[in-house]
């Protein structure tokens, strides 16, 4: 097994779902008016420190990851799931640099810590 210790990847959180337009329409219900509902959430982006990892070979095989979109709102007020959040491991370093953000965020040594991106 070779050691990776830099690795350049793709990560991008979930798009939001589409909501829904929809109106009431029953027979003795004189004013119906709308009852769409609006889409889920997309998932979120987590960077948790894993010390039972050692090196990023996994992330270096997958380098584009995404998180799961929100699905669809439905008629009768109903909203859409929530997408599925993207948990990322890494193993304890002293830091992480986010080309977009253009800062370095650091990662504690515990077991455990996690940041929302």
């Amino acid at each position: 097994m070779s050691f990776i210790d830099e690795v350049k990847i793709h990560v991008k959180s979930g798009d939001g779902g589409p909501g829904c337009v929809s109106f009431r329409h029953e027979k003795f219900i004189e004013f119906g008016g709308p009852d769409g509902g609006d889409g889920g959430k997309g998932g979120n982006v987590v960077v948790e420190a894993s010390p039972n990892l050692s090196t990023l070979l996994d992330l270096r095989q997958h380098p584009h990851q995404k998180a799961g979109s929100g699905k669809n709102g439905m008629g009768k007020d109903r909203h859409g799931a929530y997408g599925k959040d993207l948990r990322l491991l890494l193993p304890v370093v002293q830091s992480l640099k986010m080309r977009r953000l253009t800062k370095c965020l650091p990662i504690s040594r515990s077991q455990g810590s996690s940041w929302y991106c």
